[in-house]
């Protein structure tokens, strides 16, 4: 059987899109899934000592072994590994940090292997830089004087946790190591609960080389003060989702400095929301124009070339990307496999696809998996493409594509089992 009669070719669906827009510069404002239980971290990091789980965190005071009052806020523990993007672990230590707005806060180290186990909050052992000694209880909503909700004292539930829920004071925080000389992956802690899978997963460190992309618009950073100010004012809309107003505000910045390249990024991002999408595909061009080495407009770029299903145009696209940054966007090196998948160049798609898995650490993209059981069929590697959809069902069990994916998968194990039963009678 054909594999083109197996499968078909791959398209994108609104709810991939969805899933690709909310995940980009590091799947901001999502929630990765925590990855299986017992996949190798450890459950100690130097510094930290041994990590002990309370069996029932919501009323047992795991310092204490008492019972504790109706709004008492559990800890937070997490354990997980460091890795360099060859696979072997850092050449030394490394400080796990806890990042909330923009503030970092040292909660812990790894061990020689790169593994660490920390409970947020708890400075026992760990050294502060100078620069982090003013964002001691950061978190939103407590107070630096008492690192309590609040200041309500013993990390009791204040009013702020009360409309917005005991785990609001992580809703702006990631998880990061710090290593001079790399650059490291972020894990999101928005929504995690006391009782989730303490285990992270892997966070990779990046080597600071040659690639001349950024993060940051250096050119946004040169910008005078009045435009400076717009933005802000932009950015403060956005995040009380007043679009209108948001978008009045990038306007303003890029008449006042046209080489703002995030403020016309943030604009083009509104117009995309708005399905406004020639209006946006400008914005983006004006980013790039404004500092071709920003690269998150790329990205954006990207995903209306996907909605286009304009295949050659995202090839070029993510192409300049990944030449730009090669770490930070895993999501580029699936784009660039699903438009050369597109193109009939499965060699191509099949060595982003790779790319993609290695720094995928949180599986944040399961169609990675679901478009390399499709390469894996044009090598006729039946049993293969059978655990990569079924590592896309496990991830993604209610997508969209999920009752494609299980025909796909049992027409798969029926091809895998004919195949066997060949071999057998030939022997």
């Amino acid at each position: 059987m054909s594999p083109r009669n197996v499968v078909r070719a791959v398209t994108v669906s609104s709810a991939f899109l969805l899933l690709i827009s909310t995940g980009f510069a590091q799947g901001r404002g999502a929630t990765p899934p925590a990855p299986p239980s017992g996949t190798g971290a450890p459950t100690t990091g130097a510094g930290t000592g041994t990590v002990n789980i309370p069996t029932n965190p919501n009323t047992t005071n795991p310092s204490t072994g008492t019972k504790t009052s109706p709004g008492y806020i559990p800890p937070l523990y997490l354990t997980g590994r460091v890795m360099l993007e060859n696979g072997t672990p850092p050449p030394e230590p490394v400080t796990i940090e806890r990042v909330c707005n923009g503030n970092p806060h040292a909660e812990g180290y790894t061990d020689t292997n790169g593994g660490f186990g920390i409970q947020l909050g708890n400075e026992s052992g760990v050294f502060q830089d100078a620069s982090e000694e003013n964002t001691r209880g950061s978190v939103p909503g407590m107070t630096p004087a008492t690192g309590s909700m609040n200041g309500s004292g013993s990390g009791s539930v204040g009013s702020s946790a009360a409309t917005g829920g005991p785990y609001l004071r992580y809703q702006n925080c990631e998880i990061r190591a710090k290593l001079a000389g790399y650059r490291s992956q972020s894990i999101l802690l928005a929504n995690r609960r006391s009782m989730d899978d303490p285990n992270i997963g892997t966070i990779l460190l990046h080597k600071d080389g040659d690639e001349a992309g950024t993060l940051v618009s250096a050119n946004s950073l040169a910008a005078p003060k009045d435009a400076r100010k717009a933005y802000e004012r932009g950015m403060l809309a956005v995040r009380k989702n007043k679009l209108d107003e948001a978008s009045k505000e990038f306007e303003k910045a890029v008449a006042l400095y046209p080489n703002h390249a995030e403020a016309w990024f943030e604009l083009g991002r509104i117009q995309a929301r708005r399905g406004q999408t020639d209006a946006a595909r400008q914005s983006f061009d004006n980013s790039i124009k404004a500092d071709p080495k920003f690269v998150s407009p790329y990205v954006q770029l990207s995903i209306l070339s996907m909605e286009a299903k304009n295949w050659r145009e995202l090839s070029e696209l993510t192409d300049r990307a990944m030449r730009l940054d090669s770490f930070d966007y895993p999501q580029l090196f699936l784009f660039n496999a699903v438009a050369n998948y597109n193109l009939h160049k499965f060699g191509a798609a099949e060595t982003s696809l790779k790319q993609a898995v290695r720094l995928d650490t949180q599986h944040r993209y399961p169609d990675i998996q679901h478009l390399m059981g499709l390469v894996l069929i044009l090598h006729k590697d039946y049993a293969g493409a059978a655990e990569q959809f079924r590592a896309f069902l496990k991830m993604a069990p209610d997508s969209p594509d999920a009752a494609g994916v299980r025909s796909q998968l049992a027409e798969m194990d029926r091809m895998t089992t004919e195949s066997a039963a060949a071999n057998g009678k030939d022997k």
